[in-house]
């Protein structure tokens, strides 16, 4: 590690790779909303969020953990989840235009954070994006685990039904 008299330590959430600032100053002068999506270990979570000055405002938000009151059996962490997340909140963040902040995780073609998007983006949540980057059809629909766990993915259009007809 550098020492001297003009070493300067980066911020703390910058060292522990939690924050860009660079990154999210684009995106704060850009003055419109952020779609922000999170993956943890166990869960993904969707928030619509607006800048202010003393402090951002969470204007919707959607965690995975809530897909079991609408009657998914599943992981939490799957594809599928993470598109029903991102369709929960689009439907009740409704049209509104927003950028894309996945923070400091790898933008991978066909990755979680992209099966969100693209469940924002069905619910009507109007967001710019490469449409390349986006996940398959069958894996937002789980076809790709059921076929490795044997599983039973048939619950995913009554849960997708079950969010579109929320207000």
């Amino acid at each position: 590690m550098a020492t001297g008299p003009r070493y300067i330590v980066k911020s703390r959430r910058r060292r522990l790779g939690i924050t860009d600032y660079s990154q999210r100053v684009r995106m704060l002068k850009s003055r419109m909303l952020r779609l922000v999506i999170r993956k943890s270990d166990k869960y993904i979570s969707a928030q619509i969020i607006e800048y202010s000055a003393k402090g951002d405002k969470t204007l919707a938000t959607a965690h995975s953990s809530e897909l079991k009151g609408l009657g998914w059996q599943h992981g939490m962490k799957s594809t599928p989840a993470a598109y029903l997340t991102g369709l929960l909140l689009g439907r009740r963040a409704g049209n509104k235009e927003a950028v894309l902040d996945i923070g400091v995780h790898m933008a991978t073609t066909g990755a979680k954070i992209f099966a969100a998007l693209k469940g924002a983006v069905d619910a009507g949540l109007k967001v710019k994006y490469n449409p390349e980057v986006l996940p398959s059809a069958d894996r937002i629909a789980g076809k790709h685990i059921a076929a490795h766990l044997k599983a039973n993915f048939s619950d995913f259009d009554a849960v997708k039904k079950k969010i579109m007809e929320l207000q």
